[in-house]
């Protein structure tokens, strides 16, 4: 039991009753007072406090969950990543095929979430050329990552196997809730502004290091608008993008 509700005299004999119920002290409570309780006149209109009493929840372990998780999906990029640098496919042309290649992708992302503590179930979507990964489970936020970097690093996964196993040329998306529109809405306001304070400025605006597809959807967004131009410096994984006044001179 991590919440009781308590009914007291008075809001401290209450919280006393709900400390002593749940076994911890104030330092581990959330207290909240729903009624102060009134003493009323000769007993008329006297009213109990109410107060509810919630233990608080460690963020260790799910600091440490969080840890694990992303270890695991660091060693996956870092073996994927080496493999890929020694040999660029290891299928053969004759071998590769679309539909046995996205199962096998589906497969792997359920054993991956596994590992991590956060098994998912895959469901595939395809919109053309785009696969999207959508990953069903209870632990979203351990999979999406502090910054989406987890579910960043699983996308990558997903593409690599595609591009080694897939006949076709194929783009991965893996998701989770709504984190992805979510995500796109945030950078299309991000762009906006940044594209304003350009403008207003006519100095350059240089953007946080994003992968690859977040910088896209940011240009493409900043594409139709006339008051700037972008461009992508650096390496990955730190590679940024940079808005500029189109009318600098």
């Amino acid at each position: 039991m991590n919440t009781f509700t308590a009914q007291a005299p008075t809001v401290e004999e209450a919280t006393n009753q709900g400390l002593q119920t749940l076994g911890i002290d104030k330092n581990d409570a959330i207290i909240d007072i729903l009624e102060e309780g009134k003493k009323g006149l000769f007993g008329i209109g006297k009213k109990a406090a109410i107060v509810k009493v919630t233990k608080k929840i460690s963020e260790a372990p799910v600091q440490e969950e969080n840890v694990a998780a992303e270890a695991i999906v660091t060693q996956a990029t870092e073996a994927v990543a080496q493999q890929s640098e020694k040999n660029e496919s290891t299928v053969a042309p004759t071998e590769r095929d679309d539909e046995a290649a996205i199962k096998e992708v589906a497969l792997y992302l359920t054993q991956v979430t596994e590992q991590m503590n956060a098994t998912a179930l895959v469901h595939i979507e395809r919109k053309e050329t785009h696969i999207i990964f959508h990953l069903d489970t209870s632990k979203g936020g351990l999979l999406i990552g502090k910054h989406g970097r987890t579910l960043n690093a699983l996308q990558y996964l997903a593409q690599v196997l595609l591009h080694r196993h897939a006949e076709n040329k194929l783009t991965a998306v893996v998701n989770v809730g709504d984190y992805r529109e979510r995500r796109e809405a945030s950078l299309h306001r991000l762009a906006e502004q940044t594209a304003s304070k350009v403008s207003r400025t006519r100095q350059p605006v240089f953007l946080e290091p994003m992968p690859a597809f977040e910088r896209k959807i940011v240009h493409s967004y900043l594409s139709e608008d006339g008051r700037v131009e972008t461009h992508s410096e650096g390496k990955d994984p730190h590679r940024y993008l940079v808005v500029e006044s189109s009318n600098r001179y």
